[in-house]
């Protein structure tokens, strides 16, 4: 009963935190760290280890899908080079680094074990830092970096620290370790997909949106637990599922379907990810008693924490400048790259002209390399205009707070390891301190760099850009010579103009309200009295559901009528 209290009180104190960190400008994980070490000192509140093998299997891969599958893949695809040398490269090598600087420091510990406690700190939590950069307006690409970052990086630290702590027994060799590292990466990718699109095959042969979001919970596991297996990376497979459900979803899903699925997948994320934050800090007490009752020194671990997070920081620094340097170099070769492909793509149009009874658009082969040619130039635009700059790298640099994964890997070292309950607390230390320090420090850095996010006035030009070149899609339908009704008939052409108009009319009206979203505009104050009309006719539907008068199910249409409205309203 006791732990049934905690848990309810726990879902208070999460969203109560999540609802009030933004308004005190702090990341609501650091909040709940803090709070979370509070209530571990309060007299009679019970202490409790979770088991780590809980969140690596039960918490993790749903929170990783539920990122996964909000990342748009074709920026993971355009970040690719920066994810890959921040989630695997800076990963190994903070590891073995990290790994010697502790072979030094404990006398007793050898160096795969210290390498195994080193992979243990060596991803860094995109949570904290996310959440801080999108409150403050960084560049998308930046987020889009760092959220990239935290979906692949645990996957390397984990492999990593399965592949040290055999080593400790003395029954691997190097070559063993690179060949399993890159069989499990090999799998989990396969395994991902094969789920990844298995899963989406299935939710669009079912139209209830809330049968789809049920399947959704599940893909993470069914996605994990067949790679753990086979001794892959359960993490890695469960990404791939998610990347791949995200990029399928707008195409394959409902509407309904993907707004319950966004909501309820929000929800389960808001409470695992910002309960292990606090789980964190609530098991800080129970493990300074076990650092004390085996007779080792607290206050050392501490200090030897404090040590290993300067070295953390000061190595990922380091291996940022390279990064930004080969990002810059890339920018600059995007202009050639640029005009070149402007090239190519101005002689097919050439030809196009040349010959006007040539159609291109008739020939897939053709259809497929236009659309490839002009996605790699829009790449190129991409390069040129969302560059990270020195400034940028600076933010990723001290964006290196650790978290969920550090707490779990950190509490799964074997039990007869040397040293342990100060490794974990090492580790914990760690996690604490940068959550703590980087992350209430990050706002004055972001500040301090002057690093500016996109231009607000621009992106409003650039949507209102697409939802003309929509709505004259959807217009072309129309004049198509083909259209007919689904028994094959052909529309009367006052019903064909009917719906032209309210096209063409609804498209231009989005566009402008998109560029003149200004808060005393006309459309502001047309927004702001529909919002009006709608409180009042939600106050006569609330008099009439206590008066009884109508219909349950009847009321319950109504409310879903003025439900659709508002999130219109809210959409303009």
């Amino acid at each position: 009963m006791e732990f049934a209290l905690l848990g309810v009180l726990a879902v208070v104190v999460i969203v109560a935190v999540a609802s009030i960190a933004p308004r005190l400008g702090v990341a609501a994980p650091i909040l709940l760290v803090l709070l979370g070490i509070a209530a571990s000192y309060v007299p009679g509140v019970p202490t409790f280890e979770l088991d780590p093998h809980l969140i690596l299997t039960v918490v993790l891969p749903p929170i990783l899908y539920s990122a996964a599958v909000n990342v748009p893949l074709m920026d993971f695809r355009r970040n690719f080079k920066a994810i890959t040398w921040l989630s695997v490269a800076l990963v190994i090598i903070t590891a073995v680094l990290t790994g010697a600087l502790l072979y030094w420091l404990f006398p007793d510990l050898s160096l795969p074990a210290a390498i195994a406690l080193g992979a243990v700190v060596a991803p860094p939590d995109a949570v904290a830092a996310t959440s801080i950069g999108k409150r403050l307006g960084l560049p998308h690409r930046l987020v889009t970096v760092l959220e990239g970052e935290g979906l692949v990086n645990d996957a390397t630290a984990l492999v990593l620290l399965r592949s040290a702590i055999a080593a400790t027994a003395g029954a691997v060799s190097f070559v063993d370790i690179a060949w399993d590292f890159v069989l499990a990466v090999v799998i989990a990718i396969a395994v991902g997909a094969v789920i990844g699109f298995a899963s989406v095959w299935v939710r669009s042969k079912i139209e209830d949106p809330v049968l789809t979001t049920a399947i959704s919970f599940g893909v993470p596991f069914v996605a994990f637990f067949p790679a753990e297996e086979v001794h892959a990376s359960g993490v890695l497979a469960v990404v791939v599922a998610g990347l791949i459900t995200g990029h399928l979803g707008s195409t394959y899903f409902s509407p309904q379907a993907r707004v319950s699925e966004r909501v309820n997948w929000r929800t389960a994320q808001l409470l695992l990810e910002n309960g292990v934050f606090l789980l964190m800090g609530f098991e800080l007490h129970a493990l300074t008693d076990q650092v004390h009752a085996q007779g080792l020194s607290i206050w050392t671990a501490v200090w030897i924490g404090l040590v290993v997070t300067v070295a953390l920081t000061a190595i990922r620094g380091a291996l940022v400048l390279p990064l930004i340097a080969v990002l810059r170099r890339d920018q600059e070769r995007a202009r050639v790259r640029a005009r070149q492909l402007d090239s190519v793509i101005s002689r097919i149009d050439a030809v196009r002209d040349a010959l006007p009874g040539l159609d291109l658009t008739d020939d897939k082969h053709a259809r497929r390399f236009t659309r490839r040619l002009r996605r790699k130039r829009a790449d190129m635009d991409f390069l040129q205009t969302e560059g990270l700059s020195w400034r940028g790298g600076a933010v990723i640099a001290w964006s290196g707070m650790r978290g969920v994964v550090t707490l779990a890997a950190a509490q799964s070292l074997p039990s007869d390891l040397p040293y342990r309950p100060q490794l974990v607390l090492v580790a914990f230390t760690v996690a604490i301190v940068t959550l703590v320090v980087q992350g209430a420090s990050l706002p004055w850095v972001i500040d301090r760099l002057d690093v500016q996010g996109s231009d607000e006035q621009a992106e409003r030009v650039k949507l209102a850009t697409l939802v003309t070149e929509i709505n004259s899609a959807g217009l072309a339908t129309l004049d198509n010579p083909e259209l007919r009704r689904p028994d094959g008939t052909r529309y009367p052409p006052e019903i064909v103009e009917r719906v032209r108009e309210d096209t063409r009319r609804i498209g231009l009206r989005l566009a402008e309200q998109i560029v003149r979203a200004d808060d005393d505009g006309p459309h502001a104050m047309k927004r702001a009295l529909r919002q009006r009309v709608l409180e009042a006719e939600r106050a006569a539907l609330d008099d009439a559901r206590a008066e009884g008068a109508h219909a349950s199910h009847v009321i319950d249409r109504a409310q879903a009528i003025l439900d659709v409205e508002q999130s219109r309203l809210d959409i303009h």
